[in-house]
């Protein structure tokens, strides 16, 4: 079925305007993709159980994916239709948990001069809010180890305001939990409007940019301080802060993620930063997570470089370290990744 949609969506922006007069196109539709590839050595410490060894070689495909999106302008109060449909695509085998088509970002909605309305699936504003902090993202050096918050999540209403003052723009957005999970362990299931929300609060100026976002009963799990509740819901604050400049990027997030429901408390740090000579952009970056009921912690550090054959092409190294400490024994988990790979953009 999800073949058929994506040929659909895919046919249907390929289609000439000619072939569609009742629509009068803005800036779409486009189709546009990414395909990201590494080689991997891995290596674990302690080695798992056998037959596995304790280290291999993996081809991976880093989250390449396919979409269309666009837009197109409607007959009453200057109002636009904005769309989006965008599918994760296995470059490496072919299969993402037994699919060909992984649904990423999917979408519809308005757009207009009081600013975006939009509801499907897609990225909560506190997962957008860590703005350009991640060096590594999609890769084994991805925040998303020592950071809970990075959720995409299902059945999802957003509003955004326009850009207030050239600087700031509001999110705020509510996901219904459709009487599927019982939150607060009290016999039944959430049944209302906004049973999880996401708030974030962006700012952008010249090179600088910044975020401070918030989720409240969001389905996910602490990174180390869980507390084996049935559902896992959390509530997360972040905060997040940057320079993007031409020779050089820095970058920082700090985030309290809480169980709604249990005493599990975590505290999550990054830093990153990056320097670019000519084509080549050399970067690193460090994350720590501690939790506050286990005294558990993860701790991650990457570094990389970069070297850009386009504007929308470029190949890449990188090696990254992921270790989390049990508290109560000291006993370490570590895994270390070593790749080269590449990125196109369509």
């Amino acid at each position: 079925m999800k073949k058929n949609l994506l040929a659909i969506a895919v046919g249907a922006a390929l289609a000439s305007p000619m072939m569609m007069p009742g629509a009068a196109l803005a800036d779409g539709p486009k189709v546009y993709g990414k395909v990201n590839v590494s080689l991997e050595n891995m290596n674990y410490d302690p080695a798992p159980a056998s037959p596995n060894n304790d280290d291999e070689w993996e081809l991976q495909s880093n989250a390449s994916r396919l979409g269309v999106k666009g837009d197109f302008d409607l007959d009453v109060a200057d109002l636009k239709a904005v769309y989006k449909a965008e599918f994760e695509i296995s470059v490496d085998d072919g299969d993402k948990d037994g699919q060909t088509f992984s649904q990423r970002n999917i979408y519809g909605g308005f757009q207009g001069g009081f600013g975006t309305l939009i509801a499907g699936k897609f990225d909560t504003p506190t997962k957008k809010a860590q703005m350009d902090v991640d060096q590594f993202n999609d890769l084994d050096g991805d925040i998303k180890n020592i950071a809970a918050g990075e959720n995409r999540v299902s059945n999802i209403i957003q509003y955004s305001t326009p850009k207030l003052a050239d600087l700031v723009t509001l999110n705020v957005a509510f996901i219904p939990n459709e009487d599927s999970d019982d939150f607060d362990n009290d016999g039944e299931n959430e049944n209302g409007l906004a049973d999880s929300t996401s708030i974030s609060l962006t700012m952008e100026q010249d090179a600088f940019y910044a975020a401070v976002s918030r989720d409240t009963d969001i389905e996910d799990d602490l990174i180390v301080d869980g507390t084996g509740l049935p559902v896992s819901v959390l509530d997360i604050t972040r905060l997040a802060a940057g320079l993007n400049m031409d020779v050089f990027e820095v970058g920082a997030l700090y985030q309290i993620a809480e169980e709604s429901e249990g005493d599990g408390e975590e505290n999550s740090y990054v830093v990153s930063g990056a320097f670019k000579i000519d084509r080549v952009k050399l970067k690193a970056q460090y994350g720590m997570v501690d939790g506050d009921q286990t005294d558990n912690e993860g701790t991650q550090y990457a570094f990389g470089a970069d070297y850009k054959l386009a504007k929308n092409s470029k190949v890449y190294a990188y090696f990254n370290e992921l270790t989390y400490e049990d508290g109560t024994t000291g006993d370490e988990e570590e895994e270390r990744t070593l790749g080269v790979g590449m990125e196109h953009k369509f």
